[in-house]
């Protein structure tokens, strides 16, 4: 949940960014891996049966969020790609836990 709220506000912050355009890619990366973080919470929360395969993909694309963050210099893509990462570990983890 927490990488959840920090991609949501990095999506926020950088679209206060003069040059917007440049942080497309960015802005989508944050609103899907914000999406996916909450379904899988969610469906863990429940037991879900597919909360294993949900995980990875939460880890997938929390990995690619960081890494595209990681690209920025602002500082909140710096504090996005290193809670994206953090949570792409811990899902990796849990994934295989759940296995």
């Amino acid at each position: 949940m927490r990488c959840a709220s920090i991609c949501n506000q990095c999506a926020s912050a950088c679209l206060q960014e003069v040059e917007v355009k440049m942080m497309v890619k960015c802005i989508q990366l944050d609103m899907e891996c914000a999406a996916i973080c909450y379904a899988a919470a969610q469906v863990m929360s429940i037991g879900g049966k597919n909360a294993e395969r949900l995980c990875g993909v939460c880890a997938d694309i929390c990995q690619a969020c960081g890494d595209e963050c990681s690209k920025h210099e602002m500082e909140h893509c710096k504090k996005c790609a290193e809670a994206c990462h953090k949570c792409a570990d811990a899902c990796r983890s849990m994934a295989g836990a759940m296995a």
